[in-house]
């Protein structure tokens, strides 16, 4: 469903992404891993074009996506979930979801409030309080939900489960499984290896934004050389 093949991206002259090559494909949950640092977030906002490769190809559905705006990498049915969330802190939740919603989009599940609060019950029960009343992983589902609202085929979620409390980290792990049992294909940025193996197929480590490892999570489970050379803190 996406293909990134040998692109590099630069912030000025810091070379990034060196030849970065990773596939993703349709249904599946890819967890792409690697230390602070890797790469990872850069990946994801090459993807986006909110860092423009300097080269390399990018391709959604068999389509280049290489030089398109944002909102038309997300109207071809791409949802980016940010690390820093960036909700409306002054809205309510229920205000941040229709900010979110979009027409239905063929081969996509069409999203509702009703079916985003049953996905994610604290959210329910906060409907009413704005965003800038809500814990910090209470604002990282928000920012899954409204994402979701616009009715994505595929998703890119940078490090979901980092600086929240370990069971909004539980859930999030139920909210991707519930996900990907809806057809939805993940693209899955996180340094937590125990959370990756709760919801990946299979994996992608980066180091120094090159690909070093691609393949399964048994396949990664049964080397543990590889862990440790580029997963170990």
């Amino acid at each position: 469903m996406l293909e990134v093949e040998n692109v590099n991206s630069f912030y000025g002259k810091a070379h990034v992404l060196r030849d970065l090559t990773l596939s993703v494909p349709h249904g599946n949950v890819v967890a792409l891993l690697g230390r602070n640092g890797a790469g990872k977030t850069t990946t994801m906002k090459s993807i986006m074009q909110l860092v423009r490769p300097a080269s390399g190809s990018i391709l959604f559905n068999g389509n280049s996506i290489a030089n398109l705006p944002p909102h038309k990498i997300a109207k071809l049915g791409v949802g980016y979930v940010p690390e820093e969330r960036r909700i409306f802190t002054d809205l309510t939740v229920s205000e941040n979801l229709l900010v979110g919603k979009q027409p239905p989009r063929e081969g996509a599940v069409t999203w509702t409030e009703a079916m985003l609060f049953d996905l994610f019950p604290n959210l329910a029960e906060r409907r009413s309080n704005r965003g800038k009343a809500l814990s910090g992983g209470e604002q990282q589902m928000l920012t899954i939900a409204r994402t979701l609202m616009g009715n994505p085929s595929f998703i890119l979620l940078d490090e979901p489960s980092e600086g929240v409390a370990p069971v909004i980290v539980e859930q999030m792990a139920k909210v991707i499984q519930q996900l990907k049992s809806e057809g939805l294909t993940v693209l899955l940025s996180e340094q937590n290896l125990h959370f990756a193996q709760a919801v990946a197929d299979l994996a992608v480590i980066i180091e120094s934004g090159a690909q070093v490892y691609s393949g399964t999570l048994k396949e990664l489970n049964a080397q543990p050389e590889i862990r440790d050379a580029y997963l170990a803190a």
